[in-house]
């Protein structure tokens, strides 16, 4: 069962009002990286590429198509008995572009990171701020059996 957005702006600590929807809390778009290099995956072993963050212009950021690594301005705190699901906002899909995120687990708390892809070719426009994502938060059926301890805990805090 999803939590309405009203009650899970308390797992967005200071998200305002216009971030609230039915069915979750807006994410706001804080800071947009390009990829310097490959990544590796292989079993337990990982490297993640290296990143150099963008500036905006005029507080925007203007991204050409390609695929960029972005950060929410909002920290998130998920409750020990709910999963975090997050999706682009329409308006972002409308423009031809998207973020692709991946589960929050039960005790994560960050300020998360995403992937942000422009597939319009005369790219996009976004300001530093802007709504870009949606976090639904859904109760689990019975407590978590343990609580997220992975590498991404406390990231960006």
């Amino acid at each position: 069962m999803a939590i309405p957005g009203d009650r899970a702006a308390a797992f967005v600590p200071g998200s305002s009002s216009q971030q609230v929807q039915p069915a979750g809390v807006d994410l706001r778009l804080g800071e947009v990286y390009e990829f310097l290099n490959d990544g590796y995956l292989a079993g337990d072993e990982r490297r993640l590429p290296d990143v150099r963050p963008l500036r905006p212009s005029g507080g925007s950021y203007m991204l050409k198509p390609g695929g960029y690594k972005v950060r929410f301005a909002d920290a998130v705190e998920v409750p020990h008995d709910a999963v975090g699901l997050c999706f682009p906002r329409s308006t972002l899909l409308r423009m031809g572009a998207s973020i692709s995120c991946a589960v929050w687990d039960p005790g994560y708390r960050g300020r998360g990171e995403a992937l942000a892809w422009v597939v319009n070719p005369h790219g996009v426009t976004i300001g530093v701020g802007s709504r870009v994502a949606q976090l639904v938060f859904v109760r689990l059926e019975s407590p978590a059996g343990r609580l997220y301890s992975g590498a991404y805990q406390g990231e960006n805090l």
